[in-house]
């Protein structure tokens, strides 16, 4: 039988992205001050349609608004990783990345009760450390890469690629990759107007979203399709009704909505089991 799974999952960044880009200014603080507005759109909208979400919280919006953040853990959804700041762990010293690491999962130990299984990397950026890191850290999965667009896979170690050289490609180890896409993002299509390449119409970009979906439940028994939010991107009133009837329109087409957790549990098993694919 067909399963089709989606993940609505989203970064709720709140102050740590223009902080972590040196805008400090009351207009570029409040502008992520939004999310908080945002959010509480978003968690009202996830309960009316009675489906779970994933949320990955920097530990500076952990720390700094508790109070918007309680509420997420209340309603049930997963709380997953995503720095302590929002600074890519590519521009950090080792230490700088273990201390990132282990600062904001103590942050959501204290939030949920446990600590993160899922780890999705600021703005998608990985170092050459990172994913051991994950490893040694008991995280089950990543969700930071694009290496598919519907199945979930391990990662590897020790990839290698060097402009003169055929790339060389490391072992697959333990830690499951739950793919995203830029495509699947709401930043990249509605922020970004100083380059004049943001601010789309949400009716586009929602039929972008949907068709994604189609071509999934189309031509695979089995997938993952997971779209990236962020709460003071979306939390606006037009794209919360874009959001409603991305919604409505996947449970019409038999959507399976879960957590990533949930959705990468069930990827494991079937890796495990031998079954690598869904066509």
């Amino acid at each position: 039988m067909s399963r089709h799974i989606v993940c609505m999952t989203y970064e709720f960044d709140a102050l740590s992205i223009p902080i972590a880009r040196g805008k400090t200014t009351p207009t570029a603080l409040s502008r992520g001050e939004f999310g908080l507005v945002g959010a509480e759109r978003i968690l009202d909208l996830l309960k009316h349609e009675a489906i779970p979400g994933t949320w990955f919280i920097p530990g500076h919006t952990l720390e700094s608004f508790p109070k918007a953040c309680e509420p997420i853990a209340a309603a049930g959804h997963e709380i997953g990783h995503h720095g302590w700041t929002h600074r890519h762990p590519a521009s950090l010293t080792a230490e700088e990345e273990v201390e990132e690491l282990r600062r904001a999962n103590d942050a959501i130990e204290k939030l949920s009760g446990q600590r993160a299984r899922g780890y999705r990397s600021p703005a998608w950026n990985l170092s050459d450390r990172t994913l051991g890191l994950l490893i040694e850290h008991g995280f089950r999965y990543d969700s930071s890469m694009m290496g598919h667009d519907y199945l979930p896979y391990w990662v590897r170690q020790g990839d290698r690629a060097e402009l003169m050289e055929p790339a060389s490609f490391g072992e697959p180890a333990s830690l499951l990759e739950m793919p995203i896409s830029w495509s699947l993002d709401d930043f990249p299509h509605f922020e970004y107007p100083e380059a004049n390449t943001g601010l789309k119409a949400a009716s586009g970009v929602l039929e972008n979203w949907t068709a994604d979906f189609d071509y999934m439940s189309d031509h695979y028994d089995w997938g993952v399709i997971t779209y990236t939010f962020h709460p003071f991107v979306s939390g606006r009133g037009h794209r919360m009704t874009i959001m409603a009837r991305l919604i409505t329109h996947l449970k019409t087409r038999g959507a399976i909505f879960m957590t990533m957790e949930q959705a990468a549990e069930e990827a494991r098993v079937r890796l495990e089991s031998g079954d690598e694919g869904g066509a």
